[in-house]
């Protein structure tokens, strides 16, 4: 027994020098670190385009929950929706409606994905996308009568934007993206005429 001695004495004495080797590791590298932050904002929005070979103007608005992955990377959940502003007649005149004209009404909106890098900087960049559905009809000039009849259509638009950091609560951002539609097959209008690029203009007030 007393032969097992020296050799205990050895194994604590090794022990006890490891130990405070271990505390000083390198601690494992991630892409995002523990300390995790919370924000939301909202905004308007304001889009412009083409809808079957003339300028079009979308208006609407964007809110979303910010998240602060670590210093570099931010994402935001939330959504949007846009209102088509202009007037664009429809292509097809309506059975049974002689010497009336009708435009189209739209709207659509869906779920935004958003990420961000390095918020903290004056300026950044941002890539977003929406994915949803919308809706197209026809009202007349005056907005005074609607048609009955929509045509729903799905709808997908990413996004790249360069964004500004004006004040701590206020954010303006500039970019393009493109609307992807796909559904579209009424009133003389197809997907074609609601799909193609936008310049974009965002406006977020909110806590970053």
């Amino acid at each position: 027994m007393d032969s097992f001695k020296p050799l205990l004495t050895l194994s604590i004495f090794l022990l006890f020098a490891i130990i405070p080797n271990l505390s000083n590791a390198q601690q494992t590298e991630t892409l995002f670190d523990g300390d995790v932050t919370h924000g939301g904002f909202g905004g308007p929005v304001v889009q412009i385009g083409n809808l079957a070979g003339q300028g079009a103007v979308w208006v609407g608005g964007r809110g979303g929950w910010i998240i602060n992955l670590s210093e570099k990377h931010t994402i935001s959940l939330g959504g949007g929706g846009f209102g088509l502003a202009t007037n664009h007649l429809a292509p097809e005149p309506q059975v049974g409606i002689p010497d009336v004209d009708y435009y189209a009404f739209s709207g659509y909106g869906g779920f935004v994905f958003e990420y961000t890098n390095r918020s903290y900087k004056l300026a950044h960049f941002t890539v977003s996308s929406l994915t949803g559905a919308g809706a197209v009809g026809l009202r007349e000039s005056n907005y005074e009568n609607f048609e009955d009849e929509i045509d729903s259509y799905f709808v997908f638009e990413p996004a790249v934007h360069a964004e500004l950091n004006v004040t701590t609560f206020f954010r303006v951002s500039a970019g393009f993206g493109y609307r992807f539609t796909s559904g579209i097959n009424s009133f003389g209008f197809t997907d074609s005429d609601f799909s193609g690029f936008n310049a974009i203009i965002t406006i977020k007030f909110g806590g970053f």
